[in-house]
């Protein structure tokens, strides 16, 4: 079927940009170990064989037989705005691979990524291959928490973003769009895409597939698919993206009728609009979450330092649900983890066995929402000690290894705690296993996660309990200035319509904004 072609480009730049977090975004923040980042043949010698969107579309360029070129494959844990020498690099690799040649491109990308240079990361990467091979086909696979752009849309074939989160079809995602585009090369489809936004920025807790309001929506774009379009993707947003174009969106994609495509579009805003205030989280006092989970004798029952997740670009070293635990003398609980290289290193030094005194956590200040650090003073034990790597089981990213650079196990008496080097949302059990501690065989489980532990925690959890703790996370919008997000919109403005009128805007001025912050 595609006996004439003979090169594909596949490469992943992904980074999910929080524009309030102190945490800075280097180039060796992309790479898989956290120093270098992969290219060329090392891309595939990592990812070949994995359940990631970027292992999908190399199965998909072998399968059909294709010599298979991989340029870069970065992706940094979310944090602050990526520096521009890293944006650089990674987008000429990218460019300068397709320059040199090929018949298709595939991209695993994010769509929520911010720049030093840009509030948009995605599409002038995507414009900027446009203008080089302006009838390339490309395929791009989006997360779930994509803000979607023009310049992401009208520069590519075929997108397609993920229906789950946590993100267990990373690998199904992209095959699809993969294929939507294979298709389109051998002439079975043409596919036209569509799509546009409602003035909603939706809170990330709100978006797990299995809940409300976010799992109907899926199911409903699943069912279009089902009925006849080649794609239907919804995405929430990343609202903690300080840009103009944040929040939720919906794109779909037809074969050849741009009627329908635009139909099914605005059935899925207008079910998106409708159930708006379901996007909205509210929070109870710490305090009154801790006492409500020391009534439960059945475990384990995760507690979710939510507002401190490193997969939304917290600093992962705030202590606050820890304290409150030790406060309230809450027993036989494990917490995944506190990002302290400091720390890590002093309970090296003393080594497996040794009583340290530390002062745990609180190392960053957050400027963001009027913070500073404020670390724990604890004296413990120190239990375990690893290099902080181990394969994932879980489905999401299945096959690829765990990089927490060197961790250690804090022993508190009733208290365990996993101290790591590099920020990691805990979804595989390995993340506590692999310093000791069996997650099914604890009562309590602090988390800082959002949503993602459920992935690999998901099927051993009595109950989640969301915890309003400290960080750049948070839930609560109030605690955010925002200065730049498109205005008005729900529920910064609470009385925002579905289609309201915003002056017109240019690259240039996104751009502009940008550098400017």
């Amino acid at each position: 079927m595609l006996s004439d072609v003979k090169r594909a480009v596949v490469a992943m730049m992904q980074h999910e940009t929080n524009t309030f977090s102190p945490v800075p975004t280097p180039l060796a923040r992309f790479g898989s170990d956290g120093t270098s980042v992969p290219t060329g043949p090392e891309v595939a010698r990592i990812y070949r064989g994995t359940g990631t969107g970027i292992g999908a579309f190399l199965d998909l360029a072998s399968n059909g037989g294709m010599e298979v070129v991989t340029p870069v494959a970065g992706h940094a844990a979310p944090s602050g705005p990526v520096q521009a020498d890293a944006y650089t690099f990674m987008t000429d690799a990218i460019c300068d691979a397709v320059e040199a040649g090929c018949d298709v491109c595939f991209l695993d990308l994010h769509g929520a990524m911010v720049t030093e240079l840009a509030d948009d990361g995605e599409g002038p990467l995507l414009a900027r291959l446009r203008s080089i091979a302006p009838d390339l086909p490309i395929a791009v696979s989006l997360d779930l928490h994509a803000n979607i752009t023009d310049a992401i849309v009208d520069n590519c074939t075929a997108l397609v973003g993920y229906k789950t989160y946590p993100h267990v079809d990373m690998y199904a995602a992209a095959e699809h769009a993969g294929n939507i585009v294979l298709r389109s090369m051998a002439g079975e489809v043409s596919p036209v895409m569509r799509w546009a936004g409602r003035p909603i920025l939706a809170q990330t807790l709100r978006m797990g597939h299995d809940d409300e309001p976010m799992g109907p929506l899926l199911e409903l774009a699943r069912r279009h698919e089902s009925e006849g379009l080649l794609a239907v993707s919804v995405f929430g947003g990343f609202p903690l993206a300080d840009i103009w174009d944040a929040g939720l969106s919906v794109v779909t994609v037809a074969d050849g009728d741009a009627g329908l495509a635009a139909e099914v579009r605005d059935q899925m805003l207008e079910a998106a609009w409708a159930e708006r205030q379901e996007f909205l989280f509210a929070a109870e006092p710490l305090a009154t979450t801790i006492a409500r989970a020391k009534t439960y004798r059945d475990g384990p029952t995760v507690l979710l330092d939510h507002a401190d997740n490193a997969a939304s670009g917290g600093t992962q070293d705030t202590v606050h649900v820890l304290a409150e635990v030790l406060a309230q003398g809450l027993d036989d609980v494990a917490m995944f983890a506190i990002c302290d290289p400091e720390a890590v290193q002093q309970m090296t030094a003393a080594g497996v066995g040794a009583t340290v005194r530390l002062s745990l956590g609180g190392k960053t200040d957050m400027p963001s929402i009027g913070r500073q650090g404020e670390p724990i003073e604890v004296t413990g034990i120190v239990g375990a000690l690893t290099d902080g790597v181990f394969e994932i089981t879980a489905e999401m990213g299945r096959g690829t290894r765990a990089a927490m650079g060197p961790s250690a196990r804090l022993d508190l008496g009733t208290v365990q705690v996993v101290v790591i080097s590099r920020q990691t949302e805990p979804f595989d059990l390995g993340h506590l296993r692999s310093l000791g501690i069996e997650p099914t065989e604890k009562r309590y489980l602090i988390l800082k996660s959002r949503i993602h532990f459920r992935a690999g925690f998901g099927p051993i959890t009595r109950r989640e309990l969301p915890c309003n703790g400290v960080g750049v996370t948070s839930s609560d919008n109030s605690l955010f200035d925002f200065q730049h997000v498109r205005r008005p919109i729900f529920p910064l403005d609470p009385t925002t319509g579905p289609t309201p009128e915003y002056p017109p805007r240019t690259i240039g001025d996104r751009a502009d904004e940008g550098a400017a912050r």
